[in-house]
């Protein structure tokens, strides 16, 4: 190829011939700056991507594979966020949980050690020859999701059973259940028996605990005094209302020590064992009636003689 360059102030002309050799050298040089230019922008691309604020620039500088790395980022981390927050949630439901569980397991006597409530149990197992596959993101959120739906579920049935534990320990307690005078055996048993005035076969509503004078009656629950009076038959005699319609009754005692509408508790002397009434010596007669209707006191007692 030939080229004439003529001169805008002369008439001469000059020839500039052109060989292969040259355009191979032109496309090289060319391609090279084509390719630099390229790694150039790629490099800007990547590493001051997320700096670039104008919009034209924006356009010009970031690659539309970079654009959507970075929305994958922006949307894995806003997850991120969302698992930290259904993991805090997880945190503080077994830390409930925890304490749900000492609680329990206290109220049933399970010895401490039994479940380490603050460690994790015990796993392991040979390794599987079986391949094993990466959970993907979805199939993770979605075990969260069930682990968190499974706590909730066992913090409400633990929250139920404590409940029913402590209202079942409240009646207990409420429930005449205690020894009424410190003595290993008693004189008469509930039921029919000979009389001891009459010699005639006759219903005894109560038992009789064979003490000395001045031994210490004690409540057998808590409750309110009912009655704290001079009886004919009963002698001296204490009543108390445990609630639910059920009535513990304290007589032939040589000393009242509670009065009508004092409220007493388990284990609290209310009165002295004495032989007032119809008696024939130092004893308590002790009673438990339910709805007026007499009870056998060995079916509450802890212990009996």
């Amino acid at each position: 190829m030939n080229i004439i360059l003529i001169a805008s102030q002369s008439a001469r002309t000059r020839k500039l011939t052109l060989r292969p050799v040259h355009f191979v050298v032109i496309a090289s040089a060319f391609l090279m700056i084509t390719i630099t230019m390229a790694l150039a922008m790629n490099y800007v691309s990547f590493r001051y991507a997320d700096k670039v604020e104008h919009t034209f620039l924006r356009a010009l500088v970031v690659h539309p594979q970079q654009e959507r790395h970075l929305e994958i980022q922006s949307h894995l981390s806003d997850n991120l966020n969302i698992m930290a927050a259904k993991l805090g949630q997880m945190q503080a439901q077994l830390l409930r949980l925890d304490a749900l569980g000492e609680r329990l397991a206290e109220s049933t006597g399970i010895q401490s050690h039994e479940f380490m409530f603050n460690q994790p149990p015990g796993q392991g197992g040979a390794s599987s020859a079986l391949p094993v596959d990466n959970h993907s993101f979805e199939e993770f959120n979605q075990m969260l999701h069930e682990l968190s739906h499974a706590l909730d579920d066992r913090t409400d049935k633990l929250s139920v059973l404590d409940a029913l534990l402590r209202r079942g320990r409240l009646e207990k307690r409420v429930l005449p259940s205690a020894m009424p005078v410190d003595t290993e055996w008693y004189s008469s048993g509930f039921g029919y028996r000979i009389d001891p005035f009459t010699g005639r076969r006759a219903f005894h509503e109560g038992v009789d605990f064979a003490a000395i004078t001045g031994t210490p009656i004690k409540a057998a629950a808590g409750g309110i005094v009912v009655y704290s009076d001079h009886h004919p038959n009963y002698g001296n005699m204490v009543e108390i209302d445990h609630g639910g319609d059920l009535v513990s009754r304290y007589a032939h005692a040589s000393k009242r020590l509670v009065k009508i509408g004092e409220v007493v508790t388990s284990g609290q002397k209310i009165a002295e064992v004495g032989s007032t009434g119809r008696s024939t010596g130092p004893h308590l007669h002790f009673e438990i009636r339910h709805k007026g209707v007499p009870k056998n006191p060995s079916l509450f007692l802890e212990e009996s003689g």
